[in-house]
């Protein structure tokens, strides 16, 4: 039941995107209700939204009510990064970056923040709330999907720069946020939101492993020039072939070697089942990876 629940959800886009809404309110859920009473703050492109939305508020009024200002900045910010994605992805992936984004933004404008923090010890609502984001994140990342952040930026500098990582970027982005916040608020501020954003990356990697390297070698006999040119299309990985005999049969076969994140598996198994259902697919976790490898984070 798993096997074909798995299957399903790996071929029907639609269930996927709406997997991705599901995420995007689960985090907004988490965010607006457990986080953002307690005036914390997160990391990345909404951690910056965040201290826009304060600043505003600080300096000339701006106030909305129930009404978080973050998720549209968020939105605003995150313009460039969706240019970007229509100049380097595939449509596949811009479409689900649109969707999760506007809903992410939809959700966290409407989901009411509560006056005062629903639970009172702020350890607890840290724990709860990150666990709660980081399930959400990782949900629509599963799904495929993206609400953009410096997400795209990274996938940029990963792509042109060999020694860059995302992981780096994300921890210079963060430091610089909690420094902000340790000079302007009250320490404890910044503690809390660093305990927060621990709390929801871990709970995101259970659910999205972002750059577990695995290499597939995969044996075909017919359809193999289809698979290398729907490898190249969907995935953008390069691909290395051989020939080869099979040691029971003496038949000949090709061989054909790639090297993927984990969470494209999904992908090239559509791309080799559908161009030979009889293919033979071996696949490897945890490979050290070297030079020209491109670094995905879904």
């Amino acid at each position: 039941m798993k096997k074909e629940f798995g299957e399903i959800f790996r071929k029907n886009e639609n269930l996927r995107l709406l997997t991705s809404v599901i995420g995007a309110a689960i985090y907004a859920l988490g965010l607006n209700w457990f986080i953002v009473p307690l005036n914390l703050y997160s990391g990345g492109m909404m951690g910056i939204a965040q201290l826009i939305r304060t600043f505003l508020s600080n300096s000339f009024g701006l106030q909305s009510g129930q009404l978080d200002l973050a998720g549209i900045f968020y939105y605003i910010l995150n313009i460039p990064m969706v240019i970007m994605a229509v100049k380097m992805m595939d449509k596949l992936f811009v479409k689900k970056l649109l969707i999760t984004l506007t809903a992410c933004t939809i959700f966290l404008s409407v989901i009411p923040i509560p006056e005062k923090p629903i639970l009172g010890e702020e350890l607890t609502s840290c724990l709860i709330g990150g666990i709660i984001c980081g399930f959400g994140i990782g949900l629509y990342l599963r799904a495929g999907g993206s609400a953009g952040g410096f997400e795209v930026l990274g996938i940029y500098l990963a792509r042109t720069k060999p020694n860059f990582s995302v992981g780096k970027m994300n921890m210079i982005v963060n430091g610089v946020i909690y420094a902000v916040c340790l000079i302007l608020f009250d320490p404890s501020v910044a503690v809390y939101s660093v305990i927060y954003s621990v709390f929801m990356s871990i709970t995101m990697d259970k659910f999205h492993a972002q750059n577990i390297r695995v290499e597939a070698i995969i044996l075909s006999k017919t359809n193999n020039d289809q698979i290398e040119a729907q490898i190249l299309k969907r995935l953008g990985r390069g691909i290395t072939c051989w020939k080869a005999k099979g040691g029971f049969t003496g038949e000949n076969i090709d061989v054909l070697y790639t090297v993927l994140s984990k969470y494209e598996i999904g992908i090239l198994k559509d791309i080799v089942y559908t161009a030979n259902p009889q293919a033979f697919m071996v696949v490897k976790e945890g490979l050290s990876v070297d030079g020209n490898f491109i670094k995905r984070l879904s």
